[in-house]
């Protein structure tokens, strides 16, 4: 019961579609793959592909792997095919790279590891290619950085169609469900059309620089998530065996480093915002005001979200005791 229970609400938190099994979601039609990849719709639109869908089978191992890393990321390819202006994600695998807090390698052994493990897929009948990679950032959310958007530009001159994912590990514990990014550059040399504010995310301070300068050679897709009824046994037995370590985990001990670090960073920032305030007058401080207020109402959602994934983790203890004291 608690591990179904475990399972249902990752997956009505994460929003996971219910698709049947026999639908062509799950069937790889070879000839229409070729005749899409001789085609190279995405050459005529930089903008063309717009959504992904990723598979719950796939999100989860994501997920598992970037945790797995603790404050190192992780890297990973993900195996999928194309359906009109839709990039679908039906399984992912890691590779085994060398990873830092702020970047992640991938040396021959990943190379190596990678082919096999493709003619591995394509032997039990799985032939779907290699449409893109993912890696994650854990506590300082989804974008990519200057190395990241130089790795992908590079993938999608030679191995279109590719995609990168961006998974917050860090943020998943503290949000209660799965902060996720999937993006594509654009060409080289290539404007964008003004586009609508993307969603708010909070930036760390030393972070700033690098997404600020980087920001407009990229887009985000649209990310839904789907899973059938065959899926659910592989699904129950992953749950079967990390439900007691999911039900006895304190998210605000997790991360409490991750935490600290978040009202450290915001301190910052006001300091910085206030120094500006202090040293602007007369009219340079009317030029400055819409700016300022700019940067304090960001301070101001920084600060609102960090109290509320506090609240959430200390809401989520309170039920756990109410529940195992009245047991």
């Amino acid at each position: 019961m608690d591990s179904q229970m475990a399972r249902r609400t990752f997956e009505v938190a994460n929003a996971v579609e219910v698709v049947a099994s026999v639908e062509s979601l799950y069937q790889y039609d070879a000839k229409k793959q070729q005749e899409i990849l001789a085609a190279k719709p995405w050459k005529k639109d930089p903008h063309y592909f717009k959504k992904i869908r990723i598979s719950a089978l796939a999100l989860l191992k994501m997920v598992m792997h970037s945790r797995s890393g603790g404050h190192l990321e992780v890297m990973g390819l993900m195996l999928g095919k194309i359906d009109g202006d839709t990039m679908i994600v039906m399984d992912s695998f890691a590779l085994p790279v060398e990873g830092t807090e702020t970047r992640v390698n991938a040396q021959a052994q990943a190379y190596e590891y990678m082919t096999a493990y493709v003619e591995s897929a394509k032997q039990v009948a799985r032939l779907e290619h290699v449409i893109g990679w993912y890696h994650s950032h854990p506590g300082y959310g989804c974008w990519l950085s200057g190395i990241d958007v130089n790795t992908q530009m590079m993938n999608q001159q030679f191995q279109e169609p590719w995609v990168a994912i961006v998974v917050d590990p860090t943020r998943t514990v503290s949000a209660g469900k799965v902060t996720l990014g999937a993006f594509r550059t654009y060409p080289k040399g290539y404007t964008p059309p003004d586009e609508a504010p993307s969603e708010y995310q909070t930036i760390p301070l030393n972070k700033i620089e690098d997404f600020g300068v980087h920001c407009k050679q990229y887009y985000s897709l649209e990310v839904s998530y789907f899973k059938s009824s065959l899926d659910r046994c592989l699904l129950d037995l992953l749950w079967n065996k990390y439900w007691v370590s999911t039900l006895s985990s304190n998210t605000l001990l997790a991360n409490a480093g991750y935490t600290t670090g978040q009202v450290a960073d915001l301190s910052e920032k006001l300091e910085q915002a206030e120094q500006q305030l202090g040293h602007s007058s007369g009219f340079i401080a009317f030029e400055h005001e819409k700016k300022e207020e700019s940067k304090l109402s960001k301070a101001a959602k920084d600060s609102s979200k960090t109290t509320i994934e506090a609240l959430h983790g200390m809401m989520n203890q309170v039920v756990k005791d109410r529940l195992f004291n009245q047991i």
